[in-house]
């Protein structure tokens, strides 16, 4: 039996039944919550924010999400879509800050579930960091993927990042880091 050790995925477990996030587009309810922290969310401006994927297929692997709750790329509005080009620019640049990856991979799973997303109702733009020689034996031999920092760890690294950026604003210590005025 292959065991991998994830203990992120505590809160998933013990999660209760009416959990919103379970119910509900989670794309929608987490940016509404009062815990960035716990929502993983590391960057916001009034019309999209930045979370990091909680199956990470690199550490760092993070979406770029419209707050519109649009599925169709093509029907957001030109201001929405210039606020998710522009925060996508940032993610890019915060990550390089946090991780000094060799590059990134980003893309969008769009046009519904055959796509492969599991949210086809929300558009989001995966950015996922990537360094040579990051994929290895592992996946390939025993189909386990390794995952080698805590998302907690990661969440601080990227924020911080965010924090180094251009018009950037922190509140506190487990908020996102904001980005208003434009």
């Amino acid at each position: 039996m292959d065991q991998v050790f994830a203990p992120w995925r505590i809160d998933w477990v013990e999660r209760e039944d009416g959990d919103e996030t379970i119910d509900g587009c989670p794309f929608c309810v987490l940016p509404e919550r009062d815990a960035d922290r716990e929502s993983r969310i590391v960057a916001r401006t009034p019309r999209s924010f930045v979370i990091l994927n909680n199956y990470p297929y690199n550490p760092g692997h993070a979406m770029v999400i419209p707050r519109e709750h649009e599925g169709d790329y093509a029907a957001l509005g030109e201001a929405d879509l210039l606020d998710h080009a522009r925060l996508k620019q940032r993610t890019f640049e915060a990550l390089r800050g946090a991780l000094d990856p060799d590059g990134f991979n980003a893309g969008m799973n769009h046009g519904g579930s055959a796509a492969g997303g599991s949210i086809d109702e929300h558009v989001h733009t995966h950015v996922v960091p990537r360094w040579g020689g990051d994929t290895n034996f592992m996946p390939v031999v025993s189909d386990t993927k390794v995952i080698v920092e805590a998302l907690d760890d990661t969440w601080e690294r990227v924020r911080d990042a965010f924090a180094e950026l251009d018009g950037a604003r922190l509140d506190g210590d487990d908020d996102a880091v904001r980005f208003v005025g434009e």
